[in-house]
């Protein structure tokens, strides 16, 4: 996993909450920092894309620790990518990083995660639109098209 190859980041805010008692981030938050992402992503990805219209399933999610994530670490921000783009889903690859003292990128976590799209009305799942196939390859710096 190259970090040249995630342009969205977004800042992520360490609470005291998401301590676990020996003082660094519990393993439950990494999976909600993905999901903060993933928010935030789509509205950057596709201006077409609507909350209240458009919305997919996770099929399956992981996540691979590295390095432990503590309150005061600088500047932690999570980057996403859209890595494989089917008929009715797509893949979301993440990285959890800070960075140390220099400046450079820490490696905290990685994870990998499948949407499917669906259609709410009719609660089964539906084809990837053209508009959104389109807007993420466009968006995409390493995207295989």
């Amino acid at each position: 996993m190259n970090l040249e190859n995630f342009k969205f980041y977004h800042p992520l805010e360490i609470r005291w909450n998401d301590l676990d008692p020996i003082g660094h981030v519990n393993n439950v938050y990494y999976i909600e920092y993905f999901q903060i992402g993933r928010g935030f992503y789509m509205i950057d990805s596709s201006k077409k894309w609507d909350w209240t219209k458009n919305m997919f399933v996770i099929a399956h999610i992981e996540c691979d620790y590295y390095k432990e994530l503590k309150l005061l670490s600088k500047n932690p921000r999570i980057g996403l990518r859209v890595s494989r783009l089917g008929n009715k889903s797509f893949d979301f690859e993440y990285v959890i990083v800070s960075d140390d003292k220099d400046g450079i990128p820490i490696v905290h976590a990685k994870g990998l995660s499948t949407q499917v799209l669906v259609d709410l009305t009719l609660g089964k799942s539906i084809e990837l639109p053209e508009w959104l196939k389109t807007d993420i390859q466009t968006y995409e710096i390493a995207l295989e098209k």
